[in-house]
C-alpha cells in the first residue's frame, strides 16, 4: 500500500459504529470512502452528517482498503468473512466472534490472504494502559486486581456483565500477566448483572476481577501488587499512581527510639489520547505496512475463550470452578 491515506469503511453505524465513521474522518492518514448497515435510512443519515456515502456492502468492500465491523456479536464472523474474502483489511469489534471455531477460520483466512484482523479491544489503546505496558517487564508481579462497575445504563445490552465489560479487563491481564492460566472460579448474579472471577496463573500470579451494572459509582480502575510497589491505574482519568514505602528508619532521641517508616506515591505523566483514534491509527498503519496489529485474532481468541469460560462459571448455580487451562489452544 502506498503512502496515500488508507480507504476507510464502517459497517453496522449504531452508537459505536458512528464514533468509528467519526474517527476515520478526523484522521490525517485515512479517508472514509463509504458506511453500510441493514438500516438504509440510518446508513444515509449517517453518511450525510459526515459527508460519505452509504452503500451496499459490495460497493462498500470494492472501495475500501480497511473496514470496521461493528454490528451485534451474532455477526461478527459474517461480515469479518465476507471483507476478509474481498481481500479487505478487518477490525471487528469485541467480543471477536460468538463461536471460537469461527475466529479461528477468520484467522486463517487472514493469514492466508495477508491482511490484518484486529480485535477491537479499545483499552489496550488507552494512554493509560499503555503506559503502564512500559512497566510491567520490570515489575515482580504477585497479584493484580481489576474493577469495572457502574449503574444500570438505559439501553438494551443482550451480552452479560462478563461478555461486555470483564473481557476487556481480561484482555488486560492476559497481556501484562506472563504464563497461562492454571485455574480459575467465577459466580455472579441470576440476572447476569454482576459477576466476579479469581484467576491463578502458572506463573504465580492471582488475578480478581469484579464487573457490575447494578453499582451506583462508575468506577474501571486495575491495581498491580507487585514486590517493591503497588501501581493503580484508572481508566477514566487515564492516570497511574505507583505507591512505594521506604525503609524503616530508627531515630535515637535522647534515649527514645522512635520508628518511622514513610511512603511515597509517584504521578506518572500520562498523555491525553482519544484510545478509539489511536486504535483506528494503529489498525491503518498495520493494514499500510504490513506490521502485526496490537491486539490480532490470535489474542481475540485468546481473551474470547476465557471469557466464555469465566461467563459460563458466573452463571452456574453457586458459581463453578475450574481446573483447565481456558486460553489454551
Amino acid at each position: 500500500m502506498t503512502d496515500e491515506p488508507v480507504r476507510a469503511g464502517v459497517i453496522g453505524v449504531g452508537s459505536m459504529g458512528q464514533n468509528h465513521v467519526r474517527v476515520y474522518d478526523e484522521l490525517g492518514d485515512t479517508e472514509l470512502v463509504g458506511v453500510y448497515d441493514v438500516d438504509d435510512d440510518r446508513a444515509a443519515s449517517v453518511a450525510d452528517d459526515y459527508g460519505t456515502t452509504a452503500r451496499s456492502m459490495d460497493d462498500l468492500l470494492d472501495e475500501a482498503d480497511v473496514v470496521s465491523v461493528v454490528v451485534p456479536t451474532q455477526f461478527h464472523y459474517e461480515n469479518a468473512k465476507r471483507a476478509l474474502e474481498s481481500d479487505v483489511h478487518v477490525l471487528v469489534e469485541k467480543p471477536f466472534v460468538e463461536d471460537p471455531a469461527n475466529g479461528q477460520e477468520l484467522i486463517d483466512i487472514a493469514d492466508e490472504r495477508d491482511l490484518a484482523l484486529q480485535v477491537g479491544h479499545i483499552e489496550r489503546f488507552n494512554p493509560a494502559v499503555r503506559t503502564l505496558r512500559d512497566l510491567v517487564d520490570d515489575l515482580d508481579i504477585h497479584a493484580v486486581s481489576t474493577e469495572r462497575l457502574g449503574p444500570p445504563i438505559d439501553r438494551a445490552i443482550d451480552d452479560t456483565v462478563v461478555m461486555d465489560l470483564m473481557i476487556h479487563d481480561l484482555d488486560i491481564v492476559l497481556d501484562i500477566v506472563d504464563g497461562a492460566v492454571d485455574s480459575y472460579d467465577a459466580a455472579g448474579t441470576p440476572d447476569c448483572r454482576y459477576a466476579n472471577a479469581n484467576l491463578t496463573f502458572d506463573s504465580g500470579v492471582a488475578a480478581s476481577l469484579t464487573t457490575s451494572r447494578v453499582t451506583q459509582e462508575k468506577v474501571r480502575g486495575l491495581t498491580i501488587s507487585a514486590a517493591d510497589c503497588r501501581v493503580k491505574v484508572d481508566y477514566i482519568d487515564q492516570s497511574i499512581e505507583i505507591h512505594r514505602s521506604s525503609v524503616p528508619t530508627y531515630i535515637d532521641d535522647e534515649s527514645l527510639v522512635r520508628h518511622r517508616h514513610e511512603n511515597f506515591v509517584e504521578t506518572l505523566a500520562v498523555e491525553q489520547v482519544e484510545p478509539l483514534k489511536s486504535e483506528l491509527r494503529s489498525f491503518a498503519n498495520a493494514a499500510r505496512t504490513g506490521s502485526d496489529p496490537v491486539v490480532d485474532g490470535e489474542q481475540g481468541l485468546r481473551v474470547l475463550k476465557l471469557t466464555k469460560a469465566l461467563d459460563e462459571a458466573a452463571q452456574a448455580e453457586g458459581g463453578k470452578d475450574g481446573s483447565l487451562t481456558p486460553n489454551a489452544d
